[in-house]
Formats: structure tokens, C-alpha cells, sequence
């Protein structure tokens, strides 16, 4: 019926060939044109043991084009129930094949505002990937969110392509014995019955992969006295290995604020589920680790600097197009070695030597500069991505090699950038041809010497 909304497989509303141009050849399903995201409201609902979500979404956007219809990225696991376009009631739409495709009742110029509100539900799973499952995933008691690169659809309908960072404001409400924290600035939080609502604000745009809710049986306290505040939520039994594994962080913060400029965000929350996790995983504003990186023995400390890193090197600066996976992976694992370098620890240049023997044993057929899907999360990226780094640092000095960095880091802070970016800043720290570096380390397949 006309008015009404279309939320089957089939209806009048089908995704056009505007909507299938891909912003990403790595991602081709995700990330959407027509329209540029500035702000996400996310008012959620979570029933932690029959892991079932509802939730309304309040996404303001502007055009950047005059278009009949716009799409988001949302999982089919998701029952869309209501959506309107700018209030308009008669608004419709169809969500299938993880996109939700809307047709506002008014077409709206270039310029204009557009405000998408959409009310959903279900039970939240992870998507499938070549990379494994990525998104909202259930704990023994709780849930986290791990969306690199193409999760965020599983919790919420998006905009799913780094480049679109906007700003949130995240309310969830669960079942009160259980800790909530998600991005940003805690700003209220509300008790009634057997239930707790939480509302957090992050100011600082962000990507939607880097948005996050982790629920679990944690407690949460500061660990530091001074400087950029540092919290620790986790479960009570690991008060004590906590402390003893992430306890240099304050010092990682100043080391990396020397060497990269200002920690990036208002503070930093490290999460530790209660539950083991494969691998640590950054968000913007926190890290999420698994009980297993827990010990009480340090034994995981260069994980611990290289998912803080990543607020610098993938949060604050984020890459345009996955294929500049390198300046996340590369910069994160380089202060790895800078840390250690700091600390008391090999120098950077000892451990540069040791991943560039460790790369010569391995295939040569990988290109840094544009690996593919496939590869873009191989250990080599991270691994040679790192020397590259330290091979420029060596051609123009520690004195120049770090004031790029923290100029870097200044003049692209909380915003979109590229692997040409880097170079053509890079370019103005020396006199001499960078190219052949680039060429060598970036764009051919073969392990230079260092």
C-alpha cells in the first residue's frame, strides 16, 4: 500500500546502481554515497542471557548529492520495524542483503539535511568474513564488539567505511549486575529495577568499525594519579595481574606523547573480558584484551603499547582506504620497538634487524602498498610496514624522522588520511628523493635490504 513502508525481500523499493558503486575495491558491500554522516544517537536495549537487542537509531547526515534514495549498512540478522527519513511517516524502505535501502517522501537537494531514524531488532551476531567473524560477539556472561573492518552492521545501522567519522552519543541499557562502557565520556548512568542505563558522549569523530559496547561482570577504576586519566575495567579476580601488566602505561602514554605529540582522546580505557580472546582489539578511546593477557608476567607488554598506539596510528588518524593498512599496522608495531627502545629494552633498530630476518624467510609476494583483502592483515604487513619506518627514520635522522611524525599526527588529528599523504609530508623533512624508499620498501614485492 502506498505509504506504507516496504521491509521484505521484493516491494517497489530496490537498491539502484548508484547505491552499488563501491567506495572500497576491498569492501565493495560497504560504505554508502549520497550522503555524509555527522552525528550517530544510539538509544539500545540489551538482554544479556537471551542476547536479543533492540534499538533506535538516530543518524544525521547532510547530502552530497540529489538522489532518490539512500542506503546504510545493516546485518539481515536485524528486524528493521520503523524508519523514517527526516519524520516523514510515509518514508519507504527495504532491508535486505545487509543494506537498508531508504526512499524519503521528499527528494532532497544537494546540501540538505537528512536524518534517518530507524527502530530494530534481534539477536546480534557477528558477520562473516574472510577475516573471521567480526562485530557484536557473546561472552560466557556479557558481550563485546570487535568490528575491524566491516562489523559495526551487526549492532547498528551505519555508514560502515572508515572514512565516514562522525560523532556518537551511545545510551544502553542492561541488566544492572553487569558493567557497560562504550566510547567517550561516561555521562550518565541510571538505576531503576533490575535494570541500568548508560549513556556515554564521544565528541571526537569516529569511525563506526571503532565504535564499541563491552558488557560484562567488570569493575572499573582509575589507575593513575596525573596526567591523561587511564581506567581499568575488568573482572575483580584480575585485580591484581592487571596491575602488574598494564602498570607502565602511564609511562607508554608519555613516551608515546614525546614521540608521536599529545595523546589524541580525553583518556584511555583498557578492558580485559573474563573470558580468553584470540587477539587484543582497538577502539577509539580503549582496548579490549582478553583474560589470557592477563597473567600478573608482563609477558604480553608489546601488545599492551601496540593497541595504545593505535589511538594515535588508526583512531585519531585513520586510513582513507583499507589498502593503506600500513599506516594502522606498520606505525602500531613500530612503537612496539620504540617502547622497547624507551624502556629499557633492544633497541628499535636491534628488533628492526631481527622482523627483517624473519621477513626474508617468509614469501616474497606481498605488495605493502596495496596487498589486497586477503593480506591486508598479514603479519607481514604489520612486520615490514614497521621497518619501513625505521628505514626512513635512518635516512633522515631521529631530529626529523619524529618531528614528521608528531607533525603527522597534528595536522591530521581526528580525521581521514592516506599512504600519499604520508609520503608527500614525509618529502619535506629532506633535501634528497624519497622515492626509491617508497618503491622499494612499499611498492614491490621483494624484501629490500635495510
Amino acid at each position: 500500500m502506498a505509504g506504507q513502508p516496504h521491509r521484505t525481500v521484493g516491494g517497489d523499493v530496490k537498491p539502484g546502481k548508484e547505491l552499488d558503486e563501491p567506495l572500497d575495491p576491498y569492501l565493495p558491500q560497504n560504505g554508502n554515497r549520497g550522503y555524509r554522516v555527522s552525528r550517530y544517537e544510539l538509544d539500545l536495549t540489551y538482554k544479556v542471557h537471551s542476547n536479543r537487542l533492540t534499538g533506535k537509531a538516530t543518524i544525521t547526515a547532510v547530502t552530497t548529492e540529489a538522489r532518490s534514495r539512500f542506503a546504510l549498512d545493516l546485518a539481515s540478522d536485524l528486524h528493521v520495524t520503523k524508519v523514517a527519513a527526516n519524520g516523514a511517516r510515509n518514508t519507504k524502505w527495504v532491508h535486505r542483503n545487509g543494506k537498508l535501502v531508504v526512499t524519503p517522501a521528499q527528494k532532497i537537494p544537494a546540501g540538505g539535511a537528512l536524518v534517518f531514524t530507524v527502530q530494530y531488532g534481534g539477536s546480534p551476531k557477528p558477520i562473516r568474513s574472510m577475516w573471521g567473524e567480526v562485530g557484536w560477539e557473546e561472552l560466557t556472561e556479557g558481550s563485546l564488539v570487535a568490528s575491524q573492518p566491516n562489523g559495526a552492521a551487526s549492532w547498528f545501522p551505519c555508514d560502515d567505511h572508515p572514512s565516514s567519522k562522525a560523532s556518537y552519543r551511545m545510551s544502553i541499557t542492561t541488566d544492572s549486575p553487569y558493567y557497560t562502557v562504550a566510547n567517550g565520556a561516561l555521562v550518565s548512568k541510571q538505576t531503576r529495577a533490575s535494570q541500568t542505563t548508560w549513556v556515554y558522549e564521544q565528541a571526537e569523530p569516529m569511525s563506526s568499525y571503532l565504535a564499541t559496547i563491552q558488557i560484562g561482570p567488570y569493575e572499573r577504576r582509575r589507575v593513575n594519579s596525573g596526567g591523561v586519566k587511564i581506567f581499568a575495567v575488568h573482572p575483580p579476580r584480575l585485580r591484581s595481574s592487571f596491575d602488574v601488566d598494564f602498570g607502565r602505561q602511564p609511562e607508554m602514554i608519555d613516551v608515546f606523547g614525546r614521540l608521536f605529540g599529545p595523546y589524541p582522546f580525553a583518556d584511555y580505557t583498557v578492558v580485559v573480558t573474563d573470558d580468553d580472546l584470540e587477539i587484543p582489539v582497538e577502539a577509539q578511546g580503549l582496548s579490549i584484551f582478553g583474560a589470557n593477557h592477563c597473567t600478573g608476567s608482563r609477558a604480553f607488554e608489546r601488545l599492551v603499547a601496540h593497541e595504545l598506539a593505535h589511538q594515535w596510528f588508526g583512531n585519531s588518524l585513520t586510513l582513507r582506504q583499507w589498502r593503506d593498512i600500513w599506516l594502522h599496522e606498520g606505525f602500531a608495531c613500530y612503537a612496539e620497538w620504540l617502547w622497547s627502545e624507551n624502556s629499557g629494552g633492544p633497541a628499535a633498530h636491534q628488533l628492526a634487524l631481527q622482523a627483517h630476518q624473519g621477513l626474508s624467510r617468509k614469501p616474497q609476494d606481498l605488495v605493502v602498498a596495496d596487498p589486497g583483502p586477503q593480506l591486508m592483515f598479514d603479519d607481514r604487513i604489520y612486520k615490514r610496514g614497521a621497518i619501513t619506518l625505521h628505514a626512513l627514520r635512518l635516512r633522515l635522522g631521529d631530529e626529523r624522522f619524529f618531528a614528521l611524525l608528531q607533525q603527522w599526527t597534528r595536522s591530521h588529528s581526528h580525521s581521514s588520511v592516506s599512504a600519499e599523504q604520508f609520503t608527500d609530508l614525509a618529502a619535506r623533512y629532506t633535501d634528497e628523493s624519497l622515492r626509491t624508499l617508497w618503491d622499494t620498501w612499499l611498492g614491490e614485492k621483494a624484501l629490500p635490504p635495510l
